[in-house]
């Protein structure tokens, strides 16, 4: 299996709000940088979307190096979705669990490799870390400047009124 390191970063201005997520990855002497952004998220959200981007990116099975500075992302994926899984997407206070619809793709993306999670301090200088972080907040401004604030109250307000709607989550 080749052998690739992904890092990883999500960024939100306002959370909720406008959001970016970026991912590079590295194999070999190659790297490649991606990011995109939605006009209303939640940081927590676009941590997760960079991270199923960058593994969706791979085309075949990996040994995967996995750097983020997002500790809900690496405790979720290391610890918290076995049991998510078992009690029907649920916390262990019964409540739905926040974000299941990326947990649940992060989770089917994740089986088809062999990912070791680690963390990294953010703005800690860490170079991978720090592009991650300046693409996913380029994704932020490209945003700001393709929306006017009403429209972006607007995707606001929707993303809002969908968080607050029932939900039942999607087993699989």
């Amino acid at each position: 299996m080749k052998n690739v390191i992904i890092y990883s970063d999500g960024a939100c201005e306002g959370n909720p709000g406008p959001g970016g997520w970026a991912a590079v990855l590295v194999y070999g002497k190659h790297a490649r940088e991606i990011s995109g952004g939605e006009p209303a998220t939640t940081n927590n959200r676009m941590e997760l979307q960079g991270a199923l981007r960058a593994l969706d990116v791979l085309k075949e099975p990996c040994d995967v190096e996995f750097c983020t500075d997002s500790e809900y992302l690496r405790q979720g994926i290391t610890q918290w979705v076995k049991s998510w899984k078992i009690r029907g997407w649920r916390t262990s206070a019964k409540t739905p669990v926040k974000n299941a619809d990326l947990w649940q793709a992060l989770d089917q993306a994740a089986a088809r490799h062999r990912i070791t999670w680690h963390w990294v301090k953010a703005h800690a200088g860490h170079a991978k870390n720090e592009r991650c972080d300046a693409l996913a907040k380029a994704e932020i401004t490209k945003l700001r400047r393709q929306h006017s604030p009403a429209q972006l109250a607007a995707c606001l307000k929707d993303f809002l009124a969908q968080k607050t709607a029932p939900t039942v989550p999607t087993l699989f």
